[in-house]
């Protein structure tokens, strides 16, 4: 299991199981995905040779479909340490596995963060990965993304950014709770609802919550530019930054 994932085995378990579901109290969610392959594909409009992308986080395939789709020439490594996510990934994504575009992997992401060469890649993208890490661990994945970005390239990250107003963000939690039992009572799915409040308590703890001004500090000290936080919808928000030529 991953060391930045204190809550592993619920994206192995019921949450994991159940992930479609999840589209229905986090419809956020899978905008952010699109916004993440939009950013893609604007990176990759004026490059004259095929991109190299690595997927933080590939979970079902939301995001990964959303990169395949984003550029014909893209070539998609996508990792998970998640089992049964990869495994519904695989299913879905079978035709992308079949063309050779598409690699799974199955990881600890920061493992195959360090097995990747120096500037060997020219996009590493997430969505809703980055702020599952405790804070120590996520700082290692960041600085492993600068390290094997190209000079140049993109990270972009579809996420849970917090508000530094903290009274601000609470009132947006306390909305984001209130929909989760809207939804998953009406669907009677007491099981999940149950698990997803016990993993929103690990995603605000102050060890893995990811306060906006922080989160793009972070990524100036370790050498990115051209930093951006744009799409705020309520805690969500996206990311992007280039390595600096």
């Amino acid at each position: 299991m991953t060391a930045g994932f204190d809550n592993d085995a619920m994206f192995s378990g019921i949450i994991g199981q159940e992930y479609e579901l999840l589209k229905l109290i986090c419809p956020l969610a899978a905008k952010m995905s699109h916004l993440v392959g939009k950013t893609v594909k604007r990176y990759c409009q004026d490059k004259t040779s095929p991109q190299t992308a690595l997927e933080l986080g590939g979970g079902t395939g939301i995001t990964t479909l959303a990169l395949l789709t984003a550029d014909e020439n893209l070539q998609l490594l996508s990792i998970d340490n998640s089992d049964t996510m990869q495994k519904q990934a695989r299913q879905s994504l079978d035709q992308w596995l079949q063309t050779g575009r598409l690699s799974l992997q199955l990881q600890d992401i920061l493992m195959a963060l360090k097995n990747t060469a120096d500037a060997s890649i020219d996009i590493v993208a997430s969505a809703y990965t980055l702020h599952n890490f405790e804070n120590g661990y996520r700082r290692r994945v960041i600085a492993e993304i600068h390290r094997v970005l190209k000079p140049g390239g993109l990270f972009v990250n579809g996420d849970r950014y917090a508000l530094d107003d903290i009274d601000a963000h609470t009132r947006l939690i306390q909305q984001e709770v209130q929909g989760y039992f809207s939804v998953l009572i009406e669907e009677g799915r007491l099981d999940i609802l149950e698990h997803w409040i016990v993993h929103l308590f690990s995603d605000e703890s102050e060890n893995h919550l990811m306060r906006e001004t922080p989160a793009l500090t972070q990524l100036a000290e370790q050498g990115f530019d051209a930093i951006q936080l744009t799409h705020r919808q309520q805690v969500n928000a996206l990311v992007s930054a280039r390595k600096s030529i």
